[in-house]
């Protein structure tokens, strides 16, 4: 990946050490919150790690990521956070009561109009950690994924909701 025209040459070799600067900020926090502690020998090893994990993964990224609207972001993070939690019931019910199913299991297909694989894999983490949906499949032009879900109502209201508050979204984030 060739820096833009406008990167000063200063600014080239921070690029190579540090590819995916919000991804090293995020595992440093990460790492310092999992350990519950500000010590210096955790700061160092937690950037150590922030570092290092985006350099050897960087072959793993099929694109550099952009993202366009960060307020698209946290609408998306809150829409993700309260859908989840609303699952989280919804499952918790159907264990609890299994006898007070309403409706059957079943496999929907959702036509997507998003493309970039960063979006796609996000998509796929939003689905895959919703208790009661699951990501089945996605066609190999990309156009559809088959995604399973613990109790269909109604699969063209289904189809909207994924359409309207994930990839919409989405694709204002990555596209």
């Amino acid at each position: 990946m060739k820096p833009p025209r406008n990167a000063s040459p200063a600014r080239r070799p921070l690029r190579r050490l540090v590819p995916a600067p919000v991804l090293s900020l995020a595992l440093l926090v990460l790492w310092l919150l999992l350990n519950r502690s500000l010590s210096a020998g955790h700061i160092v090893l937690g950037a150590v790690l922030a570092l290092a994990i985006p350099l050897l993964t960087a072959g793993l990224r099929p694109l550099p990521v952009r993202l366009r609207k960060p307020g698209a972001v946290l609408r998306l993070a809150g829409t993700v956070v309260a859908d989840t939690t609303r699952s989280n019931l919804a499952v918790a019910r159907l264990l609890l009561a299994p006898g007070r199913r309403r409706h059957p299991a079943g496999f929907v297909h959702i036509p997507l109009d998003v493309r970039d694989p960063n979006a796609l894999a996000v998509l796929a983490m939003i689905v895959c950690i919703t208790p009661g949906t699951a990501w089945a499949e996605l066609s190999l032009d990309r156009s559809v994924l088959m995604l399973h879900v613990l109790e269909l109502k109604d699969p063209a209201a289904l189809i909207a909701d994924v359409k309207r508050r994930y990839e919409a979204p989405l694709m204002e984030i990555f596209e």
